[in-house]
């Protein structure tokens, strides 16, 4: 039987070596009874969300950097350290379980170091946990965030992503009713918030295809729309389908285009799964398919641009850890080139919807700003509270929307609620 524990180790150093995201190992830790898998996941997250911390803490115990060979005790020491910090095992599980994994994948010696560093926090637990200031961002992360939004602004997103998100659900009609019957939270935006627990699939409506998981923030830009019901949508990098759902629950003749097949199967399946009429699905690069547009000119295109994904922080906390200033410099070019190539395929009075599960405002607010400063073609319609929830809601979401038009959603705003993933969204359209 696999041992969570190593389990969890082995996903850890896969994460920081090779930047995998945590949702594309998590399989590993799937593979293990329920409990187990459960408990390796949350493991994992609970280190990459105080890795600042826990590294600091290692160095206070380990003044020299492990040797190579030695490397992988490294990553037993952090989720050790999280055990002790942050969770309720008791002292001697933690140590007899980490130094036997320290045993089997190094040798005798660096066990005996994790048996040290381990039974010394132990002692130390309540003058270390003194100097836990809440940190989550590396010191490149946060001048990316300090330079956009400001010290105080910065120290809210870093409080509120440490907690762990909920679950948010989508559903297709009557979500006053899905509320109470799942015993959720029904939001202003019309989401209702679960509690992140269980088997996704086990919750009553998943098989019947009543509802789909969608992050409150990320439900907000076909809300942006209005009525659709007729026009004919282009969704843009669509897979794996919870925009397309909605456009398609809204009664919009939908195309859904993504570069990869295999998530366009998963977008596929979904739809199936919701009892949806399967949309038309192209596979192709946007850019070029854009560019080289001679069909029927589109009412919509809702563009969710590939981005740095900074936005989902707060379920992926792996990003601060593997992202940096050249992976957003990267995206910025390939939105813009994809915000340029849209006007080709677009009607005239036609709406561009631009978004991003992105915390930068490069990828946001600067983004629009230069496209509408190099395309006169179009225009920005500013949003607002009346756009996506009843009268009523409207004084609880205002924080998400900025003096521009635009909505810039954070991790702290709705707080009220839980909070939100980042994104932002802003609709044009094209005048001429």
């Amino acid at each position: 039987m696999s041992d969570p524990r190593q389990t969890a180790a082995e996903m850890l150093q896969k994460i920081l070596i090779d930047k995998a995201f945590f949702s594309d190992i998590k399989n590993a830790a799937d593979s293990l009874a329920g409990k187990d898998a459960s408990f390796a996941n949350m493991l994992v997250l609970t280190a990459l969300r105080r890795l600042v911390f826990l590294k600091k803490v290692l160095k206070q115990y380990a003044k020299k950097k492990l040797p190579e060979k030695a490397a992988f005790a490294e990553y037993v020491l952090f989720l050790g350290l999280t055990e002790i910090l942050f969770m309720d095992t008791p002292d001697y599980a933690i140590i007899n379980s980490w130094v036997n994994i320290a045993k089997r994948k190094t040798d005798k010696y660096v066990a005996g170091f994790v048996n040290a560093v381990l039974r010394k926090a132990c002692a130390d637990r309540e003058e270390l946990k003194k100097h836990d200031f809440g940190e989550f961002f590396t010191s490149e992360f946060y001048r990316i965030l300090d330079h956009a939004y400001g010290k105080k602004t910065v120290s809210k997103i870093q409080a509120a992503s440490l907690k762990e998100p909920p679950l948010d659900i989508t559903v297709k009609s009557s979500p006053k009713i899905w509320a109470e019957k799942l015993s959720g939270v029904l939001l202003p935006t019309g989401s209702i918030r679960l509690k992140n627990s269980g088997k996704i699939s086990e919750i009553e409506g998943f098989e019947s295809g009543e509802w789909w998981v969608q992050d409150a923030a990320a439900a907000l830009p076909v809300k942006c729309l209005g009525k659709i019901s007729g026009l004919k949508v282009l969704d843009m990098c669509a897979a794996p389908g919870g925009k397309t759902a909605q456009l398609i629950n809204e009664g919009a003749n939908v195309t859904s285009l993504d570069i990869s097949e295999s998530r366009l199967k998963k977008l596929r399946d979904n739809m199936l799964r919701l009892r949806f009429n399967e949309p038309q699905t192209i596979c192709a690069d946007g850019i070029e398919y854009l560019q080289n547009y001679k069909g029927e000119a589109f009412d919509i295109i809702l563009l969710d641009a590939p981005c740095s994904a900074t936005g989902t922080l707060r379920r992926h906390p792996e990003i601060v850890h593997i992202k940096n200033t050249t992976d957003i410099e990267k995206q910025v070019k390939l939105q813009q080139a994809l915000l340029n190539a849209a006007a080709n395929a677009l009607k005239k009075d036609g709406v561009l919807l631009y978004c991003v599960c992105s915390i930068t405002k490069a990828e946001g607010e600067n983004q629009i700003q230069k496209f509408l400063e190099d395309n006169p073609l179009f225009k920005l319609c500013p949003l607002n509270a009346e756009d996506i929830c009843e009268n009523d809601n409207t004084s609880k979401i205002e924080e998400i929307f900025t003096k521009e038009g635009y909505i810039r959603t954070l991790p702290f705003h709705m707080s009220e609620y839980g909070g939100l993933d980042s994104f932002f969204i802003a609709k044009l359209r094209k005048v001429a």
